[in-house]
């Protein structure tokens, strides 16, 4: 999976967030407005002005351009989030897509979608999904990385404070609500992608008589 690099201000290169490409940057660091005024003679006069704290990037693959204010994206709204993983489930890519697309207009809707995102997939990967956080201490029992247990229960935690007064203002951290997509995605890549790459390499090239060796060895242990 290739490393997403979020867009960050006056950097040269980053994931486009319209295109989603690695691709060079051009900044301007000066964006302009302008108005007409008409005359009531009939004649117009144009006339521009500075945009303070405004500045934007053109991506050089799809040519379109993103707007910062006071150094922080605002447009497209997508921001700096990276790509849902496309192992997971569809249901879950669209609770992940619909949070990225409301995560700067609302950090705490995000990071309540989001770990909405997380209880789905702890039914998808066979627990109840009665309650969130035994599901986790369930996954945990069987042998469920710390650094994913986590990375689970911060999606959870956040998620769930981020509805409670006075608890967290996420409001006042997006960056906070932002860091929850990449989680998910670890989340993700640890639990479904891997373990998947694995399977498809294994049943391609391993040959059947050794599975079948193997198996068997695997049977004595258990036995």
């Amino acid at each position: 999976m290739e490393k997403h690099i979020s867009p960050q201000y006056n950097k040269n290169a980053f994931h486009c967030p319209h295109c989603g490409i690695l691709a060079d940057q051009t900044w301007s660091m000066e964006v302009r407005g302008y108005y007409i005024h008409h005359h009531s003679n009939g004649d117009s006069e144009k006339t521009s002005y500075v945009l303070n704290g405004v500045s934007s990037a053109k991506c050089a693959h799809c040519g379109k351009v993103s707007i910062w204010v006071n150094q922080k994206i605002v447009y497209p709204l997508t921001g700096n989030i990276e790509p849902v993983n496309s192992d997971l489930p569809q249901e879950i890519q669209d609770d992940y897509n619909e949070a990225m697309n409301i995560v700067n207009l609302s950090p705490r809707g995000a990071a309540a979608l989001l770990r909405l995102a997380i209880q789905k997939l702890c039914i998808h990967l066979g627990e109840k999904g009665n309650n969130i956080n035994e599901d986790i201490r369930s996954l945990v029992q069987k042998g469920l990385p710390q650094t994913i247990q986590q990375a689970l229960d911060s999606v959870r935690v956040v998620g769930n404070n981020a509805v409670h007064p006075g608890v967290i203002d996420l409001n006042d951290k997006t960056e906070v609500a932002e860091a929850l997509f990449g989680f998910v995605n670890i989340i993700a890549d640890v639990l479904i992608t891997q373990p998947k790459k694995i399977k498809e390499y294994y049943d391609r090239n391993v040959p059947e008589g050794a599975k079948d060796k193997i198996e068997e060895r695997d049977k004595k242990i258990i036995d």
